[in-house]
């Protein structure tokens, strides 16, 4: 039996659509999760960061107003405020994530994806 392939969407990312595409023309039919809507849990998020080899701040959109109106930019805070901030305002969450098993891709640019199919 196959593992399933998991992919955190977002359908107004272009990237996120690019990497849906992708995987589908490889013959994969991921769970869709529009994380938007159905954020991942703290511990996903860890998992996913573990899995990536990243800081929670690589795996956000420093770019978004909410990052700086919440003060994410202050270098002094802990894994855990950022983990909990991405969980609360999960706009501020780098798409798309792809996973499958326990290996994760981010998919920017969208071929990363291809590395854990």
């Amino acid at each position: 039996m196959t593992e399933p392939t998991r992919i955190f969407h977002n359908p107004r990312c272009s990237k996120s659509r690019q990497t849906l595409e992708l995987l589908r023309e490889q013959g994969v039919e991921p769970d869709i999760i529009r994380y938007l809507e159905t954020p991942p849990t703290e511990q996903i998020l860890e998992q996913i960061l573990e899995a990536l080899g990243i800081t929670p701040r690589e795996l956000m959109r420093t770019g978004e107003k909410e990052y700086k109106e919440q003060g994410l930019d202050n270098p002094e805070l802990g894994r855990e405020i950022l983990i909990k901030a991405m969980v609360e305002t999960p706009k501020l969450i780098e798409r798309p994530i792809v996973i499958k098993g326990n290996k994760v891709a981010l998919g920017r640019p969208p071929e990363n994806v291809l590395s854990i199919l």
